[in-house]
């Protein structure tokens, strides 16, 4: 038996966005990064190298290549190193019943099956719904229980002994769900109900450009690139040297053809107008090249320097459709520096984890001429539990995705 969750988003996600892909949408690739959820609940993130092994610690492992081709959302179960596809859980009506759990007394003797004697199966090979099926039938109290109560009672179980795990689609919701869960620092607590809103303020649509300020681990970048479907144009500005290494983005696994022709990135420094890059040229300063591996890479190194100028021409050209900014650096600064470059009625969306910076930024956006409407926002999610006779909100919620500001540009 699963639950499932109910989450209420905005808009921005009730339809699936134009993705050209050039390979099969839903079925796992070599060298695809793919997610697997345990029977725990948690969420583990492997990249499926060629004749690799995928190790889940207690839980078993397997090889990689077992998963390529197969489609996602299936279960499998581990056995010998080797996985097979197990049978879809089914979802029970739960009936009531006079049982109640006021008589029971979980003392140290109410489960004579011992640890010792459960090792001791698992290490013989037994099916782990085999354990669990002795470990009810030696309980001394599971007669009392109430049928809810024995039904959490299997899942503890099952989450405790099943090698088993569930491929989960990499797509921007799974995602940022997972980051989220995982490390929310390092998307600067940005939830996917607050994604999405970014994504419909900024009206990010096929075939067009935009600019983007991204430190929250590649999680904008991927959503407008994901939005754009490989049709539009993206630059990125950021404080490295060289192109950024988005986490997020390895996880999405975008083919290069549906990147290269749209994402470009700058750094602050290239992004400067007043800024002077160095003139590099294919030829030998000696007049003759020294080997051909000489040559590569004095041809690389100019073609780097050509799409680099290509890159600040474009955008010093201006005129573009909106920016995104996802940073812990001062909003107010960042907006002065690449706002010339909007066209009219382009989106300005500030995303912050804290309101005083969206709300000072408020403040001086209402001064300014140049911007229309000015508006702090902060969306709200409420997830719940999905099952018969049980459907309620989960116990426990996050507090906030995160603050928003959008603006209009004149």
């Amino acid at each position: 038996m699963s639950t499932t969750e109910l989450a209420v988003l905005t808009s921005a996600f009730s339809g699936q966005p134009s993705r050209h892909h050039t390979r099969n949408e839903g079925v796992i690739h070599a060298g695809d990064t793919v997610l697997l959820r345990l029977p725990t609940g948690d969420i583990r993130s492997h990249k499926l190298e060629a004749n690799s092994m995928v190790n889940l610690g207690k839980f078993g492992s397997f090889p990689a290549d077992a998963l390529v081709n197969q489609p996602y959302s299936l279960t499998y179960e581990i056995m010998n190193k080797a996985i097979s596809v197990a049978a879809p859980p089914t979802i029970e009506e739960l009936s009531d019943t006079e049982a109640t759990n006021e008589l029971i007394n979980d003392g140290q003797f109410v489960q004579p099956l011992t640890s010792v004697e459960i090792e001791a199966l698992k290490e013989s090979g037994v099916h782990a719904s085999e354990i669990i099926k002795r470990q009810i039938e030696m309980h001394a109290n599971y007669s009392l229980k109430t049928e809810y109560s024995k039904d959490k009672y299997k899942k503890r179980k099952q989450a405790k002994y099943s090698k088993s795990f569930t491929t989960i689609e990499p797509t921007l919701f799974n995602v940022c769900e997972y980051w989220f869960n995982k490390d929310q620092t390092r998307i600067l607590g940005m939830r996917i109900d607050t994604l999405s809103q970014m994504l419909n303020l900024g009206n990010v649509r096929p075939g067009g450009r935009y600019i983007a300020v991204d430190d929250a681990s590649g999680m904008v970048v991927s959503a407008v690139l994901e939005r754009l479907g490989g049709s539009g144009r993206l630059i990125t500005v950021c404080d490295v040297d060289s192109p950024p290494a988005y986490p997020v983005m390895t996880q999405m696994n975008f083919p290069k053809e549906f990147t290269n022709p749209v994402l470009s990135s700058l750094n602050w420094a290239t992004a400067d107008e007043e800024y002077t890059p160095i003139v590099l040229s294919a030829e030998p300063a000696s007049g003759a090249f020294g080997s051909d591996k000489h040559k590569s890479r004095l041809t690389k190194r100019k073609t780097a320097s050509d799409v680099l100028f290509g890159v600040r021409e474009e955008l010093f050209a201006g005129e573009f459709d909106g920016l995104f900014i996802a940073s812990e650096y001062d909003p107010v600064s960042i907006l002065e520096k690449l706002s010339p470059y909007l066209g009219g009625s382009a989106s300005v969306v500030v995303h912050s984890a804290h309101l005083q910076v969206v709300s000072d930024l408020q403040a001086s956006l209402r001064n300014d001429p140049l911007y229309l409407a000015p508006s702090v926002s902060e969306s709200w999610l409420r997830r719940y539990q999905v099952l018969p006779g049980r459907t309620h909100p989960t116990m426990t919620t996050s507090g906030s995705g995160g603050y928003l500001l959008h603006a209009i540009k004149v």
